[in-house]
C-alpha cells in the first residue's frame, strides 16, 4: 500500500538514540511509562540564526501510555540554543523548552495520511521533537529585546557607539541645489573684493 510504505517506519535500529521501545506497555489499553532520557541532539535543527547545537543534551520528561488505537506520547524537552542576533549580529546562546504530543498507530488503516505509526513496538520520537522545536523557534532572535543593533551608514555597534553617534548625509534631491547655494554665497563677496580693489 502506498499510504503504509509512506508512513510505517521499517526496520528501525533499536539501538537509535531517538527510537523508543513501547515493550514494556504492550497493548493494554491504560497501561502507562515514564521516562527522562538525556538525547543528543539531531543534525540540522536550525531556523535562519539560531538553532540547537548537533549533538548537544536534550532533557526528556515522556510518558508512554497505550491507548485503543496506539501509543499515545506525551512529554517535554529543554534544549540549548546557539546562533546570532538578529540585530547586532553577537553570537549568543540562551534555552528552549517545548512541549509535544503524538499518536503512533498500531496499524495504517487506523491512521490518517500524516498520522506517525509504530514499527512493532518501537517509535522514532525525532520526527516529533524536530516539529516542536522548529515551531518554537524564533524568527529574529535577540541578544536582548533592548539592543539597538548596527549603525546602517558605517555598520558600528550602536550599543558602543554612543547617544551621539550620527551621519550628516544630504538628500541626493538636494544636492544640485546645495551647489547652487553655495555659488550664491560666494558671489556677492567676489562683487565686493572687486570694489574693493577699484577704490
Amino acid at each position: 500500500m502506498p499510504q503504509e510504505s509512506r508512513k510505517t517506519l521499517h526496520s528501525l535500529d533499536p539501538r537509535a538514540p531517538w527510537v523508543i521501545s513501547t515493550h514494556d506497555l504492550g497493548r493494554r489499553p491504560g497501561s502507562m511509562r515514564e521516562i527522562a532520557p538525556v538525547l543528543p541532539a539531531p543534525a540540522n535543527l536550525t531556523v535562519g540564526m539560531i538553532g540547537v547545537p548537533q549533538d548537544a543534551d536534550i532533557e526528556l520528561d515522556i510518558r508512554l501510555e497505550a491507548v485503543m488505537e496506539g501509543v499515545l506520547v506525551t512529554g517535554t524537552a529543554r534544549a540549548p540554543l546557539s546562533g546570532e542576533c538578529s540585530r547586532c549580529l553577537d553570537p549568543l546562546t540562551s534555552e528552549i523548552e517545548v512541549g509535544f504530543q503524538e499518536l503512533y498507530f498500531y496499524s495504517a488503516e487506523d491512521a490518517a495520511e500524516d498520522d506517525s505509526l509504530l514499527d512493532g513496538e518501537l517509535l522514532d520520537l525525532e520526527p516529533t521533537f524536530r516539529d516542536a522545536v522548529v515551531l518554537a523557534l524564533p524568527l529574529s532572535p535577540v541578544c536582548g529585546e533592548d539592543c539597538p543593533g548596527l549603525c546602517v551608514e558605517c555598520g558600528v555597534k550602536l550599543a558602543e557607539a554612543g547617544p551621539d553617534h550620527r551621519h550628516d548625509k544630504l538628500d541626493a534631491r538636494w544636492a544640485a541645489l546645495q551647489g547652487l547655494k553655495q555659488g550664491l554665497d560666494q558671489g556677492p563677496k567676489s562683487k565686493e573684493n572687486h570694489k574693493d580693489q577699484e577704490g
